[in-house]
């Protein structure tokens, strides 16, 4: 399905914004309340916390408190309630380079019985940097016992194209996605994990059922293949079905559902153009070759997605929510019984920032997070 982003606009009817700016512990915490409407629904954006860098990731902890990424380096801790964010020592060293650092950051769904903190990160290797994941047991504000569980091969100097999400299965599995660091050819070959999305035992072991784990020429953590740059992976609360979102180089920004052993293209077909204008590769369409659920031309920039099935906004059950960073704006997808996307709406293009992040909250308000540092969420106006 085409998106023309320019043009596809069914944007929330913007009232106004009043701002409050609260001093909290080491940061300025700002409490944003603006009046939106989406699907009758109106909703106001409140500002929990604002950092000095890139906030990548966040999560949930049991008890409501929010563990966030930033990209130089620093885990966090912030309570919504209290506006107050606390710093988590023991982290790894990061390569900190273009768009390397600290990425995602995922709570175990046993974390009240293991205190396990999943992390992804750009790290350094003998041919230059390359992705890892690993994990560590959270008591109090320390990350002990950190161990990383894998790396991905092959490293290299340029510092772009990480990917990192991280996705649990419900079944003992995680998902991982890697980009093709700026080696476009690797995402083809199944010797290199570079532009894959990967499936992993939550130890860093490779499950026996992977659609590679047998093939001796191929990379056994590969799940899917053909990817460019992926920054979002979602399980949908439903099917199961894994979605993802990457980036393509100019237009071609893909929202697709992974197949185990299934290539996704990239770089032999796209619907994105070098920057510089030629097009790239054999054309937009290749048997034995997926097509996207979706995709934008000119790009939007998706990062994280998450679907919406909380009871806040039940107008939003059931709708992908995708955060676009040269999109400045949050969009929701309408998604059928199909997967296909029937409707399509665009939320905060007013505020101009880049979302980094968005996820489903505890008490099913709907939480972001920008790359200027901002973690914030929609709160309904009842």
């Amino acid at each position: 399905m085409k998106i023309e982003a320019s043009r596809i606009k069914d944007i929330g009817i913007r009232l106004g914004i009043v701002a409050a700016i609260v001093a909290v512990g080491f940061s300025t915490v700002r409490s944003l309340q603006g009046a939106y409407e989406s699907e009758g629904q109106p909703f106001s954006v409140e500002i929990l916390a604002e950092q000095e860098d890139v906030v990548w990731g966040f999560d949930f902890l049991p008890d409501g408190r929010i563990v966030f990424t930033e990209r130089d380096g620093q885990l966090r801790i912030l309570d919504p309630g209290a506006r107050s964010v606390q710093t988590v020592q023991g982290t790894p060293g990061v390569a900190r380079a273009g768009q390397g650092g600290l990425l995602d950051v995922r709570v175990h769904p046993g974390f009240n019985e293991n205190g396990w903190i999943y992390l992804t990160y750009s790290k350094t290797a003998d041919q230059g940097m390359t992705t890892a994941l690993g994990r560590g047991r959270l008591e109090g504000s320390e990350l002990k016992d950190f161990r990383k569980l894998f790396s991905a091969w092959q490293p290299n100097r340029n510092n772009i194209h990480f990917g990192s999400r991280i996705e649990f299965d419900g079944s003992g599995k995680l998902f991982i996605s890697v980009g093709d660091r700026n080696e476009r050819h690797f995402a083809q070959d199944l010797r290199y994990h570079n532009g894959k999305i990967l499936r992993l035992n939550e130890d860093g072991s490779v499950p026996g059922d992977n659609p590679f784990a047998q093939n001796p020429d191929a990379r056994p953590e590969i799940w899917s293949y053909g990817h460019r740059n992926p920054q979002g992976l979602v399980k949908h609360p439903v099917t199961g079905e894994l979605w993802e979102s990457e980036f393509g180089p100019r237009g071609g920004d893909e929202i697709n559902v992974i197949r185990p052993g299934a290539n996704y293209g990239w770089p032999v077909i796209t619907y994105g153009r070098e920057y510089w204008g030629p097009k790239i590769g054999e054309g937009t369409e290749k048997a034995g070759m997926e097509q996207p659920i979706a995709y934008y031309v000119p790009s939007i920039s998706p990062s994280g997605i998450a679907f919406y099935s909380g009871d806040a906004f039940p107008r939003w059950r059931g709708s992908l929510f995708v955060a676009n960073l040269s999109g400045q704006h949050l969009r929701r997808l309408v998604i059928d019984e199909n997967s296909k996307v029937v409707k399509e709406e665009e939320l905060l293009d007013d505020l101009r920032m880049h979302f980094r992040h968005v996820r489903p909250g505890p008490e099913g308000y709907l939480y972001f997070s920008t790359d200027d540092g901002k973690i914030a969420r929609l709160v309904p106006n009842l």
